[in-house]
């Protein structure tokens, strides 16, 4: 029961994070994304991380200064 809960949880997190993101609000968007990553860790889901795209895109912006 308790693992579904996590689970549960977990896409909460995500799903709130991509809100955020969405409405600007990017600290926000930062402590869902870790919320995210700490249950994925705990409840040993072992997903594949939904904001690796927005890291890479972050790497390319920074690249070209």
């Amino acid at each position: 029961m308790v693992k579904k809960e996590l689970e549960t949880e977990l896409d909460l997190a995500e799903q709130k994070a991509h809100q955020s993101l969405g409405n600007y609000k990017f600290m926000m968007f930062g402590y869902w994304a870790a919320i995210w990553v700490h249950l994925n860790h705990v409840g040993k889901f072992k997903r594949p991380n939904p904001f690796k795209e927005y890291v890479k895109q972050a790497q390319k912006a920074v690249s070209f200064r």
